[in-house]
């Protein structure tokens, strides 16, 4: 039978002649190619998780395996050509091409392993120059067993039954060369998943370290490295339960830096952050041990919780800390002086949850600084009746100016020692307390302050002051004035002017006829904006007046910077005229300077006739008493006016005062 693939043709030695030796079958030939193919690509796949092993040892185990599964194609593709090879020539294999193969396997893997190394952008472009590298090295393979196949002679009874063994052979070895491919894309998944487990593992391990600077920001303060309130509470929830099971004591201590605001107007915020640092340091320095928690809560206040089993435990540490800040600071080239206030809350005497003993230290806080700072307090209860007190004052104060019920003003005349007549009153609020009766501005003027309501208040003061002297100038007293005071807090608002203006144009009353008196410390808390705001007040014709002026800075500066027109002279200075001669001094050195500035003089608290001389005597301008009139409602002003313009105030018969500065 004819074969019907390759015809292999040689020329006989005798005559010359063409003879037939054989052909091969070209199925067989496909099938022999197809396990070349498959080779070269699983062998490619084998260079790749080479390329990709992170183990040396690895990479030599997969490129073995590599040269074993391109040998084993080589061979299983020689094998199938021997079959489809049809000769009736007897010859074998030998050892020297055997090894030659093996040789070419190793040539062809090292030529392959090179050739992964080039990767195209394109994903496609690679996997078809890959594919196209397979298929030529296939042919490549296929083409030199055809050559050297001439050189060779097979024993073959072949024809048709060399499918059979052609098929399982190549079934086997593709097989095999499967199951090498498999490895590799069930290695090339093993590694992925270690890849993601890595990958995991590390954004656990951000993660955690995430967690952990969160935790920094959201349990310590940046500034001072000390815990902040969210930790403090964390940690004192945890100490009450371990001193409820212990039955021990735990101290809740308050701390509030003295004046503090002062360094940041002063000298800057970055110069207050550096006094924070100090202080947290110091007062970190002044506890026992690392049992004691130091918290900062915002701003300059501070908070300590420590065990103890005494209260004069308590009491010891906070004069430590007191004295330790004491110590001089150097700061911006100045050395500072710092005091501090503290309140302390212990328990379970003052309370069993933290946030009745937070407040309850806070309440004590709030007592040392009401008592001149620079001190200590221990909780009491009727530190609580007191806040339950100022509460019910706040929230009745703020129904009242809501209602515009309850509150009224008071108005003390101001005698002028020249004209020998009322020039002026000073307008004073009263509020009639449905439960508590007829109060003066001492008994809520400080919570009015405290909860933002003094703006209110003293708007209310201004508009029902200049409202009864439109009135009182209907009545006759065109002449009067009418002076009225100004909050510290208030000065600091620059809707102030217009308020004031706002004011005197709704009531018809002359500006000249308007006194504004402010204090020596509301001028001093913020110097700049006050003196522009009170340069605006004065630009629209009200007087300006220094009030309780000796008892704060009493300093020349700011008397020279400012537009004042008056200064009133405290009555702390004439309640012991005239027993007290360095008082006597002091007064007329006073109005000495006050006239040298060109303000007038007003002096308050005059009781007596011996101060009323002598005050007459050395130059007051002005003189605001008992000894004219206490304070009385509107409805009772116009027959004390008219009582004080009839009748003078009589002098002694010995109305004379000798002042010497020996």
């Amino acid at each position: 039978m004819e074969s019907p693939g390759l015809q292999l043709l040689a020329e006989s030695a005798e005559n010359g002649q063409l003879l037939l030796i054989g052909g091969y079958n070209p199925y067989l030939l496909f099938l022999a190619w197809l396990v070349a193919c498959t080779a070269c690509v699983a062998t490619l796949n084998l260079l790749d998780r080479a390329a990709n092993a992170e183990k040396t040892a690895a990479r030599t185990i997969w490129r073995w395996i590599a040269v074993a599964c391109l040998t084993i194609g080589i061979w299983a593709m020689h094998s199938i050509c021997i079959l489809a090879f049809d000769s009736p020539l007897d010859a074998r294999y030998g050892v020297v091409i055997a090894l030659g193969s093996l040789l070419i396997a190793l040539i062809i893997v090292q030529t392959l392993d090179n050739t992964t190394a080039w990767r195209p952008n394109s994903r496609l472009l690679h996997q078809l120059f890959k594919y196209a590298l397979c298929m030529l090295a296939a042919g490549g393979l296929l083409s030199t067993h055809l050559l050297i196949g001439n050189t060779l002679a097979g024993n073959s009874d072949a024809g048709s039954n060399n499918w059979q063994p052609g098929l399982v052979l190549a079934v086997i070895t593709l097989l095999l060369i499967g199951s090498c491919i498999s490895a590799t894309i069930v290695d090339k998944k093993l590694q992925l998943k270690e890849h993601d487990l890595r990958r995991v593992n590390a954004l656990l391990s951000q993660l955690d370290q995430a967690r952990a600077s969160l935790q920094q920001v959201a349990h310590y303060d940046p500034l001072t490295n000390l815990i902040n309130r969210r930790g403090f509470n964390q940690l004192f929830a945890e100490k009450l339960i371990d001193c409820a099971t212990r039955n021990t004591r735990l101290a809740v201590m308050f701390l509030d830096i003295d004046h503090f605001k002062r360094i940041n107007d002063s000298l800057g915020h970055d110069a207050g952050d550096e006094l924070l640092k100090t202080i947290a340091t110091r007062i970190k320095l002044a506890t026992r041990s690392h049992d004691d928690v130091v918290a900062r809560f915002g701003g300059d206040e501070f908070c300590i919780l420590f065990s103890l089993s005494q209260r004069d435990e308590a009491q010891g540490m906070a004069q430590r800390i007191m004295l330790k800040l004491k110590e001089p600071i150097e700061l911006s080239g100045r050395q500072m002086v710092m005091t501090t206030s503290i309140g302390i809350s212990v328990y379970p005497d003052d309370g069993t949850t933290s946030a009745e003993l937070l407040k309850h230290a806070d309440l004590a806080l709030y007592q040392s600084k009401g008592s001149g700072r620079n001190n200590l307090n221990f909780f009491s209860p009727s530190l609580k009746t007191r806040a339950s007190l100022e509460l019910q004052i706040e929230e009745e104060l703020r129904n009242a100016l809501n209602e515009d019920k309850g509150l009224s003003l008071h108005y003390q005349p101001i005698f002028d020692l020249k004209s020998g007549r009322v020039a002026k009153l000073e307008a004073l609020i009263r509020w009639q307390h449905p439960e508590h009766g007829l109060l003066g501005p001492d008994r809520f003027i400080s919570i009015a302050e405290a909860n933002g309501l003094i703006a209110r208040l003293d708007h209310w003061v201004l508009r029902k002051a200049c409202h009864d002297l439109a009135a009182l100038s209907r009545l006759g007293w065109q002449h009067l004035g009418i002076a009225v005071n100004c909050s510290a807090l208030n000065l600091v608002r620059v809707e102030l002017a217009d308020e004031i203006e706002n004011a005197l144009r709704t009531s018809g009353v002359a500006a000249h006829r308007l006194e504004l008196e402010v204090t020596e410390n509301a001028l001093m808390c913020n110097l700049s904006s006050t003196s522009q705001l009170l340069r605006q007040i004065r630009a629209l014709g009200v007087s300006l007046s220094i009030d309780d002026f000796g008892t704060g800075y009493s300093s020349l500066a700011y008397l020279k910077r400012l537009p004042l027109n008056t200064l009133k002279i405290d009555r702390t200075f004439i309640q012991d005229i005239p027993a007290s001669s360095q008082d006597m001094e002091i007064v007329q050195a006073i109005i000495l300077m006050a006239h040298t500035l060109h303000l007038q003089v007003v002096t308050e608290g005059v009781e007596t006739i011996q101060q009323f001389e002598f005050l007459n005597q050395f130059g007051c301008d002005f003189i605001q008493g008992y000894l004219l009139s206490r304070p009385v409602p509107f409805e009772a002003l116009p027959e004390i006016l008219q009582q004080l313009d009839k009748r003078p105030v009589p002098a002694p018969d010995h109305a004379t005062f000798v002042l010497t500065n020996q």
